[in-house]
């Protein structure tokens, strides 16, 4: 690390930071997974599964480069790696083609599982009086709490 001066002591930051890790390693597994889904999705609400996907999937690959950039201005590596994700993701890896509506289920969870995360680093910046994180978590936070409803609509 570098010497960095920007009003929060080391051990916040890096605490910070670590969540952060988590909330990006939980990000891009989702990532990876709508981007899976969008290829292989099927059946009667295939367009509007296919496009809702591609929406999705477009959002969050922005929302990756923002978070592992905030990582960086707390003056860490950000991990970049399937192995690091690996380890540090809450959300469970799909090998198989699910049907849609199981699709529609898996991404469901796997936004909740983001909100969960997210109120976890949030926290945690909030206690280090770190308010660019906590304003940037706090958007994840709405983006995948609506995303989350979106999908369970579909479903009805």
């Amino acid at each position: 690390m570098s010497d960095i001066d920007i009003g929060i002591i080391e051990k916040d930051r890096l605490n910070t930071a670590e969540g952060l890790k988590r909330l990006l390693a939980d990000s891009y597994t989702l990532y990876l997974q709508t981007h899976y889904f969008h290829w292989n999705v099927t059946g009667p609400q295939f367009r509007e599964l296919h496009l809702m996907f591609e929406e999705h999937y477009t959002e969050l690959a922005i929302a990756v480069d923002d978070i592992a950039e905030r990582i960086r201005t707390l003056d860490v590596v950000a991990p970049g790696t399937y192995k690091a994700f690996a380890k540090l993701t809450s959300i469970q890896e799909v090998e198989d083609i699910p049907d849609a509506m199981k699709m529609v289920d898996l991404l469901t969870k796997g936004h909740e599982q983001v909100v969960k995360t997210a109120r976890e680093v949030l926290k945690v910046a909030e206690e280090a009086n770190d308010e660019s994180s906590a304003a940037l978590v706090s958007d994840r936070m709405r983006v995948h709490e609506k995303t989350a409803w979106m999908l369970r609509a579909t479903r009805q």
